[in-house]
């Protein structure tokens, strides 16, 4: 197994590392006490250690030294100071693994001093091993440095690496936002139901257990989702008169808004990275 005599280092041990703590723990891919996590609130390294039984400090160059692979899970805001906290900690047969939305590799680089880098787009999926994980590696990278990257992701449920690092920027957009549409699609239907006339407990169940069929069964028979939607619609039915409502509301348009809106934010993050600035504020919403 690629990670069986590595040690962990996990920088910034948030909701999405500590999925990756979980994942690696739950396959049994190293011992608890394999995995260093780094945390500055003494409350959150407390509860990291009683739940996993991991090793934990407040120093994040102390687990950049003691790891082999290395976890980077802190928000864009304050990597430049944590790139100061690494640097020249890194040796180079460590991998780096950043699931910072919107770092590139070279930025990472050039703020690190080191070449052997994987970036990744996790899901919020990846907290029950569901997830959905984009990832590309440096031409720095060792094959085996790829194969420690692999084990861990495939952790977290799917990985797919990918040869242009671009296709993990638009995969922020599409799949690492993803949930977030189709939470908003559930949260829309469950309100539908309630107001027919359906308790709020059985509208949810009816709402999910409707969403986790039609997922499967598009699994199941492999056909374009258009295909699929043509077998529910028959003419002058259901289907047909709710499907008329939804491309008069342009639902397509608002879903490809939106995925263009994600995208221009990473992008937007990925300059202010670059730049070695923290991260500007989302500007305010236009009522027009």
């Amino acid at each position: 197994m690629p990670l069986r005599e590595s040690t962990v280092g996990v920088i910034g041990a948030g909701v999405m590392a500590e999925a990756i703590i979980a994942g690696v723990l739950e396959r049994h891919l190293v011992p608890a006490e394999s995995i260093i996590a780094s945390h500055p609130r003494a409350d959150r390294r407390q509860a990291l250690a009683e739940k996993y039984g991991i090793q934990v400090t407040a120093e994040n160059a102390e687990a950049a030294r003691r790891g082999d692979v290395i976890v980077l899970g802190i928000k864009p805001q304050v990597m430049p100071g944590v790139l100061k906290d690494l640097r020249g900690n890194l040796g180079e047969q460590k991998v780096l693994i950043s699931i910072i939305a919107g770092a590139t590799t070279e930025t990472l680089r050039r703020g690190l001093d080191h070449a052997a880098i994987v970036r990744v787009m996790p899901n919020t999926p990846a907290q029950i091993g569901e997830g959905v994980n984009i990832w590309y590696a440096t031409p720095e990278t060792t094959e085996s440095q790829r194969a420690q990257a692999k084990a861990l992701l495939g952790a977290l449920g799917h990985e797919l690496e990918v040869g242009d690092e671009r296709f993990v920027a638009m995969a922020t957009a599409v799949s690492g936002t993803g949930p977030t549409y189709v939470f908003l699609v559930m949260e829309a239907l469950i309100d539908s139901a309630v107001h027919l006339g359906f308790p709020r407990h059985l509208a949810h169940d009816l709402v999910l257990e409707t969403i986790k069929g039609s997922v499967a069964f598009a699994e199941r028979t492999q056909k374009h989702p258009a295909q699929l939607r043509d077998m529910v619609t028959s003419p002058g039915g259901t289907s047909a008169a709710a499907f008329y409502e939804l491309e008069r509301g342009r639902l397509r348009t608002v879903l490809a808004d939106a995925v263009w809106a994600a995208y221009r934010r990473t992008m937007s993050l990925s300059e202010s990275l670059s730049a070695g600035k923290e991260p500007e504020p989302m500007p305010p919403r236009s009522n027009s």
